[in-house]
Order: structure tokens, then sequence, then C-alpha cells
């Protein structure tokens, strides 16, 4: 957010359970988690409210947000070599209440990756609470050889589509 000039004034958790549902396509979870932790949002906040989450997908596949270094371990051996998705999902409450969605999606291409350059980024810590093991804004940029899409929506928060949404619900 303060990339593109606007400053939270407060930074809210909201407690929801992040279960995908059974067959539930990666874009659609995206989004319902993005709906789900704007509802979580305390209502009598003034001013726009937003929420947002980042779903790391192979094929129909939801990548964890890694909590372990063998979560990681097994997200970096699948994406090595291959492309995924990234979807991230956005939903914002305007003052008044009217709410907007959007899902901003990246295709990303993965270099192949030898054991050592994985034990590597998992010694460097990086990969955690990340969906699917990596930050591409981070080392992991080096293992990336295609971005097709909102770099910004891998990195977790499609700055453009943000805006757009923010501008739509009356935000200047």
């Amino acid at each position: 957010m303060r990339q593109i000039g606007i400053e939270p004034e407060r930074i809210f958790t909201p407690d929801i359970d992040e279960t995908p549902r059974r067959a539930e396509s990666p874009r659609a979870y995206a989004l319902r988690m993005a709906v789900e932790k704007l509802g979580g949002l305390p209502t009598a906040t003034p001013g726009f409210a937003l929420a947002a989450d980042t779903v790391v997908a192979a094929g129909t596949r939801i990548l964890p947000k890694t909590e372990t270094a063998a979560q990681a371990r097994q997200c970096l051996t699948l994406l090595a070599g291959r492309r995924h998705r990234v979807y991230t999902a956005i939903a914002i409450r305007a003052p008044g209440g009217k709410t907007a969605t959007r899902t901003a999606a990246a295709v990303v291409g993965f270099a192949r990756l030898d054991e050592s350059a994985i034990d590597a980024y998992l010694a460097c810590g990086e990969w955690s609470g990340k969906a699917g093991g990596y930050a591409i804004q981070g080392r992991a940029a080096s293992f990336i050889d295609f971005v097709s899409g909102s770099y910004s929506a891998v990195v977790g928060l499609p700055l453009y589509e943000t805006t757009t949404l923010l501008r739509g619900l009356g935000w200047r």
C-alpha cells in the first residue's frame, strides 16, 4: 500500500478458517478468503477496509502457506522446472458499506532447482508463511524465469487492481 502512496491506519488479522473446500478451485478459494477476511474486520472501522489473500496453485492443487521447512521443500520441489499460477483476490469495503472485489492472476515459471539450491533457500528462511513456500520479491527471484500477469499479485497485493477498486468506491 505504501508503494502507491497509501498509509494504512490499522492492520487487523481476522480469525477465519482457511481450509479449502472440497473441489474448490484456487481462484474461487482466493476470492472466498478475501471476502471472509473482510467480513472478519470490525464493521465500525471508519474509512475504507481492505482484505486480500494470495494462493499459489499447481494445476488445481492449492499449495499451503508454508509453516515448516519440510512443507516449503515439498512446494519448491513441485514448482521446480514448471509453470504455476498465482491468484490474489482483494475485497474492499467503503465507508457506508458498499463492497467490491477483484482477483488478479499471474503465471509464474520456475527454473529447475537442484537440492543445493532448495537447501540454500530453505536456510534463508524467506519461505516461512509464504504461499507456495517462496517470496518472489526476495531471494526466490533468482528462480523465476517467467512472469505473465500481475507481478504485484505474486508479491501479495495487486496494486493496479487495488487502486482501481478504491477509485471505483470513491476513494481519492
